[in-house]
């Protein structure tokens, strides 16, 4: 027969037992999940991305990867909405894009982050022929204009519409890849396109095509794109991919003429075209995230629900706080 002093023991024991296990219920998962060893990375380059071209040509990342055993594997990106495609399908673990197609892109579920800006461009403009009677954008009513859905180019043209006093509405947009859409725009099957460099700049060069919209303030920022689950499983290979961005947006801020002959190989356009490109619409001098970019993608983000690209009611300034990481890449940056 158990006394009073037994069953109490008892108790407590069994209290302290429970204690343990429910302890253990919520430590184990934190613990329990290990990533494997990264054999692979997978990252893209693309024409509007020049500090991933010089990486690509030196083959910094591979030099440093190597030790470890880890083999980089190079996507080409020929827009915007192929880089997050790829992100969101698992093909590549860092891909590069607009900002606000980021957010967009986000807000329809694809689950990454931004923790480094490749640049500050000013990559895209509404463009015409050269014998083109079109003046501004109020001409394009009833027009029809090529974009790539999903990119920088197409979100500056839906932005540019109602200061004009124009809708959706009153255009055809034609989807069309960017190098599609300056063919069509040569060709004169549409009207005008939404250009995106180093595309426009060599449709400017070469076929005298006319920029009749302009607005820095409407092309929003090079985002260097990493898909969360990768980011929290290798951060310290993403630290040290950004280390490799950084040098290579330092070589390309020491050596820009070196740096355009890269650009000009990779896009296989004149080396004209790739100083513009460089020179007079990239920005290099600021590569970390910061409020800057929180307050002009929240500025820019109204578009997205005017437009109904994204869900009804989405809060869409709280997708641009959950995709822009201002802490991940400064101690990287500042010890550079």
């Amino acid at each position: 027969m158990f006394s009073i002093d037994c069953l109490k023991d008892l108790t407590m024991k069994r209290r302290t037992l429970l204690s343990a296990g429910a302890a253990a219920a919520v430590t184990v998962p934190f613990f329990a999940r290990a990533a494997d060893p990264l054999k692979e990375l997978r990252l893209d380059y693309a024409t509007y991305s020049p500090s991933s071209l010089v990486l690509r040509r030196f083959g910094w990342l591979e030099d440093d990867f190597k030790k470890d055993g880890v083999g980089v594997k190079w996507v080409f990106s020929a827009g915007s909405n192929r880089a997050l495609e790829y992100l969101n399908s698992n093909s590549v673990d860092i891909g590069s894009s607009a900002g606000l197609a980021a957010v967009l892109s986000k807000a329809n579920g694809n689950p990454i982050r931004t923790p480094y800006i490749f640049s500050r461009p000013e990559w895209t403009a509404l463009v015409v022929r050269k014998d083109s009677p079109i003046k501004s954008v109020a001409d394009l009513k009833g027009k029809k204009v090529a974009a790539t859905k999903g990119t920088d180019p197409f979100l500056f043209l839906l932005r540019a519409l109602p200061l004009f006093g124009l809708k959706r509405g009153d255009i055809e947009i034609v989807a069309l890849q960017h190098a599609d859409g300056r063919a069509a725009l040569e060709q004169g099957r549409v009207d005008a396109w939404a250009g995106l460099d180093p595309l426009m700049a060599a449709s400017e060069l070469d076929a005298g095509s006319r920029l009749i919209y302009r607005n820095v303030g409407f092309n929003t920022y090079g985002f260097l794109n990493v898909r969360q689950d990768f980011l929290q499983d290798q951060p310290a290979a993403v630290r040290r991919v950004i280390a490799g961005y950084e040098r290579a947006r330092k070589w390309i801020l020491a050596n820009p003429e070196e740096a355009a002959k890269i650009l000009a190989d990779e896009a296989k356009i004149k080396i004209e075209v790739a100083k513009v490109q460089l020179s007079q619409r990239t920005d290099l001098s600021n590569p970390l995230p910061s409020k800057e970019h929180v307050d002009a993608l929240q500025a820019a983000a109204p578009v997205l629900l005017a437009e109904e690209l994204v869900r009804p009611n989405t809060d869409v300034a709280k997708v641009v706080l959950d995709l822009v990481d201002t802490q991940f890449a400064r101690s990287v940056v500042n010890a550079g």
